[in-house]
């Protein structure tokens, strides 16, 4: 698909693309002066997504590599991760590594020592074993030890020093109560992954919580609507499945991709989403666009936190160390049409 740009029959492509002249393009494209950075950057943008090789003059050095590690890709909230930090990096003029990882591959540690053996000047974990309070987490103090900096991003522990970035879980869980409690729901379960997990634990302190000031329950009832699962369809329907079972109206979810379960469990049950059930997801990641009906979330700050992570690696890898502290990124809840008035 790449090839070096033609003549001037492609400049009228490439100024539209980017909705510029065609003389910045050719400016742009000849290295020459009198064009903004950020018009430059947009020229440039345009010349990739158009699939033009950049010409030899316009491709940049690059500063350095730094190594992103995420989970399986088939949670579009990670591609996402992804998307937003390696472009940053790459406008600071860093080459981002992508390590991806899967059941039956390359474990973290594996990717971590590849990455370290290439000398990576940083890592960002998403989503890591760092998020896991059963794993050892000396695996990061041994990381620090050799000068290699990292950030975390979802998942916190005390035991280890590096900045941290998160979505606030227990504010998620409050916008989400109250938002179907005023819609007269007073049943209302969560579907979450495996407890060991940072974020899932801190979505139940916050469900629990909220469940407890917005209705008359115990605490020990409120945690009576807590479904553990896994984080996939399948999960969101089992736990769907159950929490249906215990007279639950309306159910939150830890993921897009567990709500999308939990829908396809009320309809299973021929229910109707959100006359019968109202659902809640997590992420507002982009599968969104595909749910019929179209999914109430709670928004995790992708964009917000990512440059965050990649501020905080940078401000490391150039000795003007950040904070060891956690960031704290607020939630939206997002509503569409999978919630409704619950049912006299």
């Amino acid at each position: 698909m790449g090839g070096l740009v033609p003549p001037s029959t492609r400049l009228s492509d490439i100024a539209q693309q980017a909705g510029v002249s065609e003389a910045t393009v050719s400016r742009v494209l000849n290295g020459k002066a009198g064009v903004s950075t950020a018009t430059r950057q947009v020229v440039l943008a345009a010349l990739d997504t158009l699939g033009y090789e950049r010409p030899a003059r316009l491709q940049s050095r690059s500063a350095g590599l730094i190594g992103l590690i995420t989970p399986e890709l088939s949670n579009p909230i990670f591609p996402a991760f992804a998307q937003v930090i390696e472009q940053v990096l790459t406008r600071d003029g860093y080459t981002p590594v992508l390590c991806t990882q899967s059941p039956g591959g390359s474990t973290e540690d594996e990717l971590t020592g590849t990455l370290v053996d290439r000398g990576v000047n940083g890592i960002i974990y998403v989503s890591g074993l760092h998020a896991d309070s059963t794993a050892d987490m000396d695996r990061y103090v041994k990381l620090a030890g050799r000068g290699v900096p990292f950030v975390m991003i979802n998942g916190y522990t005390e035991q280890v020093s590096a900045p941290f970035v998160s979505t606030d879980d227990r504010s998620a869980m409050r916008l989400a109560v109250q938002h179907l409690v005023e819609l007269g729901h007073s049943r209302i379960g969560l579907a979450v992954g495996p407890r060991r997990y940072v974020p899932v634990v801190r979505k139940i302190e916050g469900f629990v919580q909220h469940m407890r000031t917005a209705l008359p329950l115990s605490a020990e009832e409120a945690e009576g609507f807590v479904q553990h699962s896994l984080f996939t369809v399948e999960g969101g329907q089992a736990a769907a499945n159950a929490l249906i079972d215990k007279g639950c109206t309306a159910i939150i979810c830890g993921s897009d991709l567990m709500a999308f379960g939990a829908i396809r469990a009320a309809r299973h049950r021929g229910l109707s989403v959100p006359r019968d059930i109202s659902v809640v997801g997590f992420d507002d990641s982009p599968l969104i666009v595909f749910a019929d009906p179209p999914l109430t979330t709670l928004r995790q700050p992708v964009e917000a936190m990512g440059q965050a992570a990649v501020n905080a690696l940078l401000e490391e890898v150039t000795g003007n160390p950040a904070p060891h502290a956690e960031y704290v990124f607020m939630p939206e809840l997002v509503v569409r049409g999978s919630t409704a008035a619950a049912r006299d």
